[in-house]
């Protein structure tokens, strides 16, 4: 054996080695079989998938379901559980005004659908008519839990003499005392005074003549006698006449 050796008809020496061209040539050989590890990978869309690759199956839709979608109904609902400021009853024709396209007879119909929602999920709450408008209060069979976090009410009994002057003001409209006291044939300041103490009655001014002092019935009085307005009394001939 000769310090060389012969390997088909090409002669390597064995102390040279591998040129940097014939170990590239070899590294591309191999590759050439088989797929390229260190190759760029195919750009991929906003969708992830690469180019040429096919989408996956799109899976079935499942429609959103909103729990509480916005409509005129539960805008009213919202209102009557937030109150208004002065806590007085919400007037259709209020509520209606801060809601485009709906009338107030529209409201009504709404009142009317939600408390036979409310009554077909046993709900502990329910809206009434008072006051020419609506509030949303406890059912009747709660009343007794209200108590127990507020305390009881304290009730009074209003005199004869009372309910009278509170009669007179209902059917003729606002009357000075003076007015009052013809009609009952005696003074009734103090009784006047005492009713508005009680939000019975408030003193309502003419702009025509301001220090003129007339005595008017309020929504607590309404709500007293469960009326929705001053036009549910009740109308005899006596009445008008009074």
């Amino acid at each position: 054996m000769t310090a060389t050796e012969t390997s088909g008809s090409t002669e390597q020496p064995l102390d040279r080695g591998l040129s940097l061209s014939d170990l590239s040539a070899a590294f591309a050989e191999m590759l050439s079989v088989g797929q390229d590890p260190y190759s760029e990978s195919a750009p991929a869309d906003e969708s992830g998938l690469a180019a040429g690759e096919p989408p996956p199956a799109p899976a079935e839709a499942v429609p959103e379901v909103d729990p509480c979608p916005v409509t005129p109904r539960s805008i009213l609902e919202a209102m009557l559980f937030v109150g208004s400021s002065d806590n007085q009853p919400l007037a259709g024709e209020r509520v209606a005004g801060l809601m485009r396209g709906v009338r107030p007879a529209e409201i009504d119909d709404m009142v009317r659908e939600l408390n036979d929602q409310y009554r077909a999920n046993a709900c502990p709450y329910q809206i009434i008519s008072e006051a020419g408008g609506y509030r949303l209060v406890l059912a009747d069979a709660y009343q007794r839990l209200r108590d127990k976090f507020y305390g009881r009410t304290r009730q009074t009994r209003l005199s004869p003499a009372a309910i009278e002057i509170l009669s007179i003001v209902a059917y003729k409209g606002p009357q000075t005392a003076d007015e009052v006291g013809r009609v009952r044939g005696r003074p009734c300041g103090a009784l006047l005074s005492q009713l508005v103490r009680r939000q019975l009655l408030a003193v309502v001014r003419d702009a025509a003549a301001p220090r003129t002092v007339r005595y008017q019935t309020t929504p607590r009085f309404l709500q007293l006698f469960g009326l929705a307005s001053l036009d549910d009394l009740p109308r005899s001939q006596d009445s008008v006449d009074l």
